[in-house]
């Protein structure tokens, strides 16, 4: 990594992390998360759940930002952690790992020890919404959280959109920031767009209705983050 790069103002990270954690602003979600977090699942009916909003994660000096839908109601909005504990991340921790930007290829609980590589990872909505869709109304409330966090995460240069969700809800976000493009660039698998200071990197989104269905397989995935890794400049 280039050290004379900008600086990745760490306080203000942690400050943007607290508030996610406290967030209230959607009472739908709320009240969805935290029925999820006492209702349980008969698998899972042992575990405490964290049933609050999920922050992002990852390296704060990252030039990779990895940006999904949403927490999973049984997977971040039980362990804590986005994309952690269920199907979705296990295929995407094996394919960071596999390109060199995870430590290692699984991960079940937010404890583990899982660091990643140059690489931070968040959702465009914070907290696990019903059928795994939010509102507009709520994507919208949740956009500041993550212009806050590209601009604390200040080396970031390329996002990796999970899906078209992401894709547009990075577009929404960067637009807010004057860096608006027209026309809209289209998401694809592999899509590429400059928007502003950064390259925006489409893929499919790595639920198991992809994932299941070859839609995504191990090595498409695995190809567009090598591509990203390329574009951050590659070590």
């Amino acid at each position: 990594m280039d050290p004379s790069g900008p600086s990745t103002d760490r306080a203000a990270l942690a400050t943007i992390t607290a508030g996610i954690i406290d967030c209230r602003r959607c009472p739908r979600l709320v009240a969805w998360r935290e029925q999820v977090a006492h209702d349980k699942v008969a698998r899972f009916r042992d575990e405490v759940y964290w049933g609050r909003p999920v922050p992002g994660f990852g390296d704060p000096d990252a030039r990779i930002l990895l940006l999904g839908l949403a927490p999973a109601a049984h997977g971040g909005n039980r362990t804590g952690r986005v994309f952690t504990g269920d199907a979705s991340g296990d295929f995407l921790w094996a394919a960071l790992h596999a390109v060199g930007l995870a430590d290692r290829p699984a991960s079940r609980r937010a404890d583990d020890g899982l660091t990643l590589v140059d690489t931070y990872i968040a959702a465009a909505v914070r907290c696990a919404p019903p059928a795994n869709k939010p509102t507009i109304a709520e994507r919208d409330r949740c956009a500041p959280w993550l212009t806050s966090e590209l601009e604390a995460l200040a080396r970031v240069r390329v996002i990796v959109a999970l899906g078209a969700f992401g894709w547009d809800a990075t577009l929404r976000v960067l637009a807010g920031q004057g860096h608006a493009v027209r026309p809209k660039p289209r998401f694809g698998h592999g899509a590429e767009a400059r928007v502003g200071p950064y390259l925006l990197v489409g893929t499919y989104h790595p639920s198991q209705q992809n994932t299941f269905t070859g839609k995504l397989t191990q090595p498409m995935l695995r190809a567009v983050l090598a591509r990203a890794r390329t574009l951050a400049g590659g070590w």
